[in-house]
């Protein structure tokens, strides 16, 4: 009998730090209509004549700051990863990249190669957003559209207050704690605010009031902002840090448009302004390390942060392929991909 096949997805990297390489990696993953959602010559003129022309060799400098010698942090976490989910399920597993290599097209391939019933996507992201989740998600159905129409699909939903995920964020973090801090600071990747407002299936509740992130609603289930609020507030619970020794901060703003607040950067120079000086930092919206978590927390935070007057930076790695998350994700999958056995 064949199985359903297993799809991990995560953002992606370029194939190399070279600016020919990241110049073409930028090119696609700034012409996903998801990300830079504008119609399609203005985004093609935004992305070709002002941003193309000099990010690419300034982002080659920070990929080769961060960049393994068995290749891109990301795509190798990825990789031992999905090794380990094979040692603890019975279905095939693959990954792939949404932008980059291995692209989405390879890995569902490689499952229909192996005769799978059906596919079980695992968007990596534990928060619902139109430029992670949603963009993962069209891009595999059309995939699919093209070299297996009607192969049953099922996406594994976002699991940003699922014990199991959070279980693994407080285990990954327990150790820094023990070795003492001051205040802890969750940094989330940034989205711009109009996201919300587009992927709110109300159309009247996200960003309508302060606190509307904690006024129920079924604005939820796709409100990322609210998402990760939860995350933080349950993973500090989890660790038993008090309300006033955490914060929440959005990092990676691209473009001048209004994104989620505050700013990681300005986080950071605040609460060295504020006498912290021991900061420890998670980043739970990245389950593997990558250029936003080595790179631009892990060199360019750090350096805001002692440079504003603290003391001691510490960055608690991403769960990458902690055992811990194996499980969890593993737990996660068996869950998501009955519905595809049973059919």
């Amino acid at each position: 009998m064949s199985l359903p096949g297993v799809l991990l997805v995560n953002t992606g990297s370029p194939d190399s730090p070279e600016v020919a390489d990241v110049r073409r990696y930028l090119n696609q993953f700034l012409m996903d209509g998801r990300v830079l959602d504008l119609p399609w010559p203005l985004r093609r003129l935004i992305v070709s004549a002002f941003i193309l022309p000099t990010r690419p060799k300034r982002s080659a400098h920070a990929y080769a700051s961060i960049w393994w010698p068995e290749g891109s942090p990301q795509v190798v976490l990825g990789r031992r990863l999905a090794a380990a989910l094979r040692r603890q399920l019975p279905y095939p597993v693959a990954l792939a990249m949404r932008y980059g290599n291995p692209s989405v097209a390879a890995g569902v391939r490689e499952l229909l190669e192996q005769g799978i019933s059906g596919l079980l996507l695992v968007p990596l992201f534990p928060h619902y957003a139109m430029s992670t989740t949603e963009s993962v998600v069209e891009e595999t159905k059309a995939t699919l559209r093209q070299q297996r129409p009607g192969l049953p699909l099922q996406v594994l939903p976002p699991f940003y207050a699922d014990p199991r995920y959070i279980a693994a964020l407080a285990a990954s973090a327990r150790p820094y704690l023990a070795e003492g801090y001051d205040h802890l600071l969750f940094s989330f990747h940034g989205v711009p605010e109009r996201h919300l407002r587009k992927t709110d299936p109300t159309g009247r509740h996200c960003l309508r009031a302060a606190d509307c992130c904690a006024l129920p609603s079924p604005a939820h289930a796709l409100c990322y902002r609210h998402q990760v609020l939860r995350t933080a507030t349950l993973v500090a619970e989890a660790l038993g840090v008090p309300a006033e020794r955490y914060s929440v901060a959005f990092q990676s703003r691209l473009g001048r448009d209004r994104w989620l607040q505050p700013a990681t950067t300005e986080e950071l120079q605040r609460l060295a302004a504020a006498g912290v000086r021991r900061l420890l930092v998670m980043s739970p919206a990245f389950v593997a390390d990558c250029l936003e978590t080595l790179e631009e927390i892990g060199i360019g935070g750090r350096e805001t942060f002692l440079e504003a007057g603290g003391d001691a930076f510490t960055l608690v790695p991403a769960l990458n392929d902690r055992p811990e998350w194996v499980s969890a994700l593993a737990s996660l999958v068996c869950e998501a991909s009955r519905g595809l056995e049973s059919r």
